[in-house]
């Protein structure tokens, strides 16, 4: 790699890049091969994310500061989905570069409208990339090129990157197209930073992960995780333990019942696939908990937003 790997002794490059895109295209998934290993919660399930995600690359001299965000939502008008396209609106402001994420071969109306977004106020200057991920998903390769002519008539996209985010090499090539579009500044975090969130919130993250997972189409969207206890017992011990307590939110009692399931066998597997993954990514030994209640309406309340994190 040779833009992405100067010398950390040459002009330091840095800059934030977001990835946008209808829901359940791709991104996290994409961020999670970017930054090299997961901060980012993926499933099938549409809107998996819902806060703005930053995962943190570093390679010689240049530091990608990449923000996953929400799939833009224009099917439902309640608060939850209104918070999350404010995000989105959020983020578009402070970056450097747009990857626009579209599924090759692919442009619905939901991706139309997220590309409205990037041609509106505050937009001009900024560069996007079309990434059109799951290339290998096409029965024919060459049916792309047509595909991509129509989408430059579309918008004048600085790149065009046709991809799988599950091959290193097309990852290892986005990373130096990206590289290009940075602005000479210092770096903002430390080289070996990952991401900026919290273990705290990273558990509940996992948490949700698995809870989408396991409960597949059943499970309302509108479902949270809460994280009431986050506990280091000895930050000295070699590995660490840490004791953790979750509250899953849902809306109603049947939404409870799916979630423990029969006999409390789905819960305990939510569980310790949690636990199991936050294990695999600290390296430390997670005592997990993990309870189930009803707060009617809360996707749809201002209040309990954000007592439940969502700004």
């Amino acid at each position: 790699m040779n833009d992405a790997t100067a010398t950390a002794t040459g002009p330091r490059r840095c800059g934030l890049v977001a990835i946008v895109g209808r829901p359940n295209v791709g991104k996290s998934t994409l961020l999670n091969a970017l930054v090299g290993q997961k901060v980012s919660i993926t499933s099938d399930k549409a809107q998996t994310t819902r806060h703005r995600i930053t995962g943190i690359r570093t390679l010689g001299g240049t530091q990608f500061v990449f923000v996953d965000t929400p799939g833009f939502q224009t099917r439902h008008g309640q608060a939850l989905n209104r918070t999350l396209n404010r995000t989105v609106l959020a983020t578009l402001a402070d970056v450097d570069a747009v990857l626009f994420v579209c599924e090759a071969g692919r442009f619905s109306l939901a991706d139309a409208q997220v590309l409205a977004l990037l041609q509106g106020e505050g937009m001009a200057g900024k560069p996007v990339l079309l990434v059109a991920n799951k290339l290998d998903a096409l029965a024919r390769r060459q049916d792309v090129l047509p595909w991509l002519k129509g989408m430059q008539e579309r918008h004048a996209f600085a790149e065009f990157v046709p991809m799988s985010a599950r091959r290193p090499g097309d990852i290892e090539r986005l990373l130096e197209i990206v590289a290009r579009h940075l602005p000479e500044q210092d770096w903002l975090y430390e080289e070996d930073a990952l991401t900026d969130r919290s273990e705290r919130f990273m558990a509940g993250e996992m948490i949700r992960e698995k809870l989408f997972r396991l409960t597949g189409d059943e499970l309302p969207y509108t479902s949270t995780v809460v994280v009431e206890q986050f506990e280091e017992e000895d930050p000295d011990a070699e590995p660490r333990r840490i004791r953790l307590a979750a509250t899953i939110v849902v809306e109603r009692d049947a939404h409870k019942a799916m979630v423990i399931g029969e006999g409390g066998e789905r819960i305990k597997r939510i569980g310790t696939e949690a636990r199991q993954e936050l294990e695999r990514l600290w390296g430390a030994k997670v005592f997990l908990e993990l309870w189930v209640k009803v707060r009617s309406g809360w996707a749809d309340d201002e209040a309990h937003l954000r007592s439940y994190g969502y700004e």
